[in-house]
């Protein structure tokens, strides 16, 4: 029997129809992820073809890239005051009302960002098919899963008919040698690869990201990895799922139960790449010598460590307008810095496990002068967790912010934004000119570095405050 990869058995389970040198596969979608900004038109589409969601319990919908993170807008009984975000919510709770679908709604105690609260719930499992209208849906490829980001269009194609039309991507290997060093995290990790590979390392293929590194990580370090997987031009990222995995997922609402676990467990292991399966590409990258990373430019493969400097393309005129954007000059360093805003969210980085991180470092100080500081929790769930931790105590007491949960300032949309000039440290995962706000100057980075500059005022190493 030929050895396959993970990405291979995940894939042929799936496909109700092969692709031909002619049409695209047709590819059965196990859960939809759905949310307020890419799902208008979908709907719109089926009420104008008479048509109705096929399966609603294969469908999980949620709202959180316009949703206001204001506790006061939230659950105050102010107005959204984004007009369009408010339109957005509205319209998202009469599609799911006419189309009989469950919402978990702005005030609900569930809700979060939706490649957060899928896991979260138990939703997002090993070997499923999972698409959703965000690029950042390989978030769940963390899992054993084949997840994706869709168009608007596509989305209105699963909601009618259940499955997908997909012309069937290579595999790529990344083979991490070694462990992640003190003060280096699972954020530095991918940007590292990204700055390797390219953002268009990944196109075409789905990556499987393998080796020492990636076995010891939690489940919430392998989502960072997976979600930026898109940012080196990856279809998708996926690990294979293991003991971490089954601890992580028993005992959630939507997880198999009783004996069903059990069956679900016994699949779930033969998931895993065969020994001798062949990809189609192979990295190496020796994860030991990855130092804490930051970005300097306009997509996310223009990173360096944080001891490095900006480097220089002679020639290249789009390098050249990023650096300008970004008011940066060759050779420049990027530590010490100054920063004026710093942001710790999103669904890259916005889980509990990087809250405590981020609180290790704020403990015991202040940010600096002059410092924005926006702590935004991934969901509820996360937030009530922090709070009876103590972590958001940590954060208020240092100066900081602290939200409600939502895509915040990852991008520019629900009133949380960066002011045009102005640099921002971000835990977010990408840094397109304007992401956060026009003229916002992006520093992706960990939640680690983040609080640093935060504490400091400048960019800064976070292995000063981790030891």
């Amino acid at each position: 029997m030929t050895a396959k990869t993970l990405f291979e058995k995940v894939w042929e389970r799936h496909e109700v129809v092969p692709e031909t040198p002619d049409t695209p596969a047709v590819l059965y979608i196990d859960l939809h992820l759905a949310h307020e900004v890419t799902s208008p038109q979908a709907f719109s589409v089926l009420r104008g073809r008479g048509l109705q969601v096929r399966r609603p319990d294969r469908t999980l919908v949620t709202m959180d890239h316009s949703t206001p993170t204001e506790t006061s807008q939230v659950f105050g009984g102010v107005p959204i005051a984004l007009e369009s975000a408010a339109k957005q919510v509205r319209q998202l709770e009469l599609n799911c009302a006419e189309f009989g679908l469950d919402l978990i709604g702005l005030r609900d105690e569930r809700r979060g960002i939706v490649h957060v609260i899928g896991p979260e719930l138990g939703a997002t499992q090993p070997g499923k098919t999972i698409v959703c209208g965000d690029s950042h849906t390989s978030t769940h490829g963390a899992f054993g899963a084949l997840a994706f980001g869709i168009g608007t269009t596509e989305v209105g194609y699963v909601l009618a008919t259940q499955c997908l039309l997909q012309r069937k991507p290579r595999t790529l290997a990344i083979e991490f040698a070694g462990q992640l060093g003190p003060g280096v995290t699972a954020k530095d990790l991918v940007l590292a690869v990204i700055g390797q590979i390219g953002v268009n390392g990944g196109t075409g293929h789905v990556i499987e990201f393998r080796g020492p590194a990636i076995e010891a990580m939690s489940m919430d370090e392998r989502m960072t990895i997976c979600n930026m997987s898109i940012e080196a031009g990856a279809r998708a990222g996926m690990v294979a799922p293991d003991e971490t995995t089954f601890a992580y997922l028993k005992g959630r609402p939507r997880a198999p139960q009783g004996e069903d676990w059990d069956r679900a467990i016994a699949d779930w292991r033969t998931l895993a790449s065969d020994p001798g399966a062949v990809f189609d590409r192979t990295v190496h990258i020796d994860a030991g010598a990855i130092e804490p990373m930051i970005t300097y430019g306009t997509n996310p493969g223009m990173v360096v460590p944080i001891s490095g400097g900006v480097p220089d393309r002679p020639g290249d005129a789009v390098f050249a307008r990023a650096l300008s954007y970004m008011g940066l000059e060759p050779g420049q360093s990027l530590r010490d810095r100054p920063v004026q805003v710093v942001f710790i969210g999103s669904c890259t980085n916005a889980r509990l496990s990087d809250l405590e991180l981020a609180a290790r470092v704020f403990a015991g100080h202040k940010v600096a002068p002059g410092v924005r500081a926006l702590v935004v929790p991934g969901s509820q769930q996360i937030k009530r967790e922090a709070e009876a931790l103590g972590l958001a105590k940590i954060f208020t007491d240092a100066g900081a912010e602290w939200r409600e949960s939502g895509c915040s300032m990852c991008l520019g949309m629900n009133g949380d934004t960066v002011d045009p000039g102005l640099y921002c440290v971000s835990t977010s995962n990408r840094n397109f000119e304007g992401r956060q706000g026009a003229g916002s100057r992006t520093l992706l980075a960990s939640p680690a570095t983040a609080a640093a500059a935060a504490i400091r005022g400048r960019v800064t190493d976070p292995r000063e405050f981790i030891h």
